[in-house]
């Protein structure tokens, strides 16, 4: 055993997240486990990769050394085959998980008959957040009693493409791929079994016992080797540094940070981008073919992450990206844009989209994708979406040069050019082209934003050309993408379908909420697209996008419609709306991009910026809103 430290779980830490109780029976080594609900994990990273860990400890997804780098674990893709890397008692037990406060830190709690136990499971992170470790450490503690446990190290390298060889000598295990290697130091003796490393063992009250998984060693140290417990108090003071480092006090405060510090797990500090989920091909309806692989950056979804950052003041993490944005060649390329990148930035053969057809998929539903065919998509509302986050920068203080300068004036002259254009939309539908009547609002956006921009900074533009778009742009939507037969706005011009993106309308101010029109459309997408308080982004079947089947309800939009119903004025509505969205969030405080209406179980890829974006932004507003009633002033934005 290594040496006794304790890091204890105090009153105050219970108290401050919400802890959910979970039985499981841990498998006998070798054996298969039933798939866990999406809802059921935690997650811990270190702004390179992240891990997916279940309730019951076993980590079931982990790509080493990136994001989108293929998994070392996937059983969450596939239980059988999929690897993982599970510590736990054997038998029955009682788990409890939940973060250390303000961190990232994931703790485990194991209850049994004959004891107590914890797990603290993290991805260390040093002085240097950009330099890659591609390490994760496991901390095990008898709290009281005695409580036996099993190791099961079952790593799969490659997403489980041919064999993963493990060896195993003493308190080291090695897995090796053709020139991958990932290794296990151990303060235990492991045994081999099969293609894995596998120990049991009994802790006792005050005993502890570490783990360190590491990528490309292939001699590692023994664990006594790694300052374990330092390495834990670093990356918690990190976590604390980074959650005391932006501006909120409202309502709902212990929410907003958790949302925030999700979005920190989904940066990808080399180059300041955003992945949009840690994960690929977690399912949109179960057993469906909706399966994405998220792990890449959306420039929507980064911009919508800057632009939240910089509302709440906390810029430390938005420069880079800023900067990979000014050194993007925009105006070279004439204004034509990818819809998302790699995580580095770029857009090449990582993004080409195919299939894992030897993997059956989280609960059978295929197929497992890699990379993503929506690069090769034109979207229009990314000018507009892009214009937001650098007004929102501007506007925090934050210094437009002249090279970003060039950057938002070449993102809106592209829309003034080419805004009248089809395009395949913000839910990158897999049919033709349509004029999607969001694409047109956010070319809109990038114009009145550029206007703005322009005006602050003192820039000498084409105004009266822009001004004379924006309003072409106006009367177009106003014209098209209104059906004053049904009597709302509608997804996509000539259609008849409605569109949760509809709700955006209010939010970037082209109309005031309380516009009847706006209110019409805010009554028909609650009564078409919602059910039991939450709603669908749109009806696939109305909608033909490409692809058979339905999927859930989509969380983000919830918070949409709460946030125009806050906008509307209709605060009561908002307020209930948004509490039972909150109310759905799992026992760490994270959402997935969908939910399943009649269960609850979250579909979709996990953890999902865009759904923590949201919440910031409505949860803000919100309470923005109830303190001017309660003050009875309005408070300005």
């Amino acid at each position: 055993m290594t040496p006794n430290v304790h890091h204890p779980l105090t009153s105050q830490t219970a108290a401050a997240f919400a802890i959910v109780e979970m039985r499981r029976a841990s498998p006998s080594p070798g054996v298969p486990m039933a798939y866990k609900r999406i809802n059921d994990y935690g997650v811990i990273g270190d702004m390179h990769s992240a891990a997916l860990v279940g309730s019951d400890a076993s980590i079931d997804w982990l790509c080493f050394p990136r994001f989108d780098s293929p998994s070392v674990f996937a059983a969450i893709l596939d239980d059988g085959a999929g690897g993982r890397f599970q510590v736990s008692p054997p038998g029955d037990f009682t788990s409890r998980q939940r973060y250390l406060p303000d961190s990232n830190v994931l703790v485990t709690e194991f209850e049994t008959p004959s004891g107590g136990a914890t797990l603290t499971d993290f991805m260390p992170v040093g002085e240097q957040i950009t330099q890659r470790e591609s390490s994760l450490i496991r901390l095990l503690r008898c709290e009281r009693g005695a409580v036996e446990m099993d190791l099961h190290f079952q790593p799969r390298l490659d997403y489980a493409r041919g064999r993963t060889e493990v060896s195993v000598q003493s308190r080291v295990a090695v897995a090796r791929h053709g020139r991958s290697c990932l290794s296990l130091s151990s303060a235990v003796d492991l045994e081999a079994a099969e293609g894995a490393a596998r120990a049991r063992f009994t802790v006792r009250q005050g005993e502890s016992a570490a783990f360190v998984v590491a990528w490309g060693q292939d001699s590692p140290p023994p664990v006594d080797g790694y300052d374990v417990h330092g390495r834990l108090g670093q990356t918690e003071a990190f976590w604390r540094f980074v959650s005391q480092d932006w501006r909120y006090t409202g309502r709902w405060e212990q929410v907003v940070k958790r949302s925030m510090l999700a979005l920190h797990l989904l940066l990808y500090v080399p180059s300041g981008t955003v992945c949009a989920a840690v994960t690929t091909s977690l399912p949109e309806r179960i057993g469906g073919v909706r399966n994405w692989d998220y792990r890449f950056s959306w420039l929507r979804d980064a911009a919508f992450t800057m632009d939240v950052f910089h509302r709440l003041g906390h810029t430390t993490y938005t420069k880079p990206f800023v900067d990979w944005l000014a050194n993007l060649a925009i105006c070279e390329s004439n204004g034509d844009l990818h819809s998302l990148y790699s995580i580095e930035g770029r857009n090449g053969h990582e993004l080409e989209e195919y299939t894992l057809d030897h993997l059956e998929g989280y609960r059978a539903s295929r197929p497992v994708r890699v990379g993503n065919a929506a690069f090769h998509q034109f979207q229009l509302d990314v000018f507009g979406e892009i214009m937001l986050a650098l007004d929102s920068y501007q506007r925090v203080g934050g210094a437009i040069d002249e090279r970003l300068w060039n950057v938002a004036r070449c993102l809106v002259e592209a829309a003034v050019r080419r805004w009248r254009e089809p395009d395949l939309g913000i839910w990158e539908f897999r049919t033709g082209p349509r004029h999607f009547t969001y694409s047109k609002l956010m070319a809109w956006v990038a114009v009145d934003r550029g206007l703005r921009l322009a005006r602050a900074l003192r820039r000498p533009v084409d105004f009266d050309g822009w001004r004379k778009a924006r309003e072409e742009i106006r009367q177009d939507i106003l014209t098209h993408g209104w059906n004053a037969k049904r009597g709302s706005f509608i997804q996509h011009y000539g259609g008849v379908g409605l569109d949760a993106s509809l709700l955006f309308i209010p939010m970037v101010g082209f109309l005031a909420a309380d516009d009847p029109r706006m209110n019409a459309t805010i009554d028909a997408v609650w009564k078409e697209l919602g059910v039991d308080g939450l709603v669908y982004r749109y009806l696939p079947e109305l909608a033909d996008d490409g692809l058979p089947g339905r999927e859930g309800t989509f969380t983000m939009c919830s918070l949409w419609l709460a946030g125009s119903l806050v906008a509307a004025g209709r605060l009561q509505e908002a307020r209930d709306l948004f509490e039972r969205v909150l109310s759905l969030g799992n026992h760490v405080g994270l959402y997935s991009e969908m939910l399943d209406p009649e269960t609850g179980d979250y579909l979709g890829n996990y953890p999902q910026a865009f759904t923590h974006i949201a919440l910031i932004h409505t949860a803000r507003n919100l309470d923005r809103a109830l303190k001017s009633v309660e003050l009875g002033k309005v408070i300005t934005a």
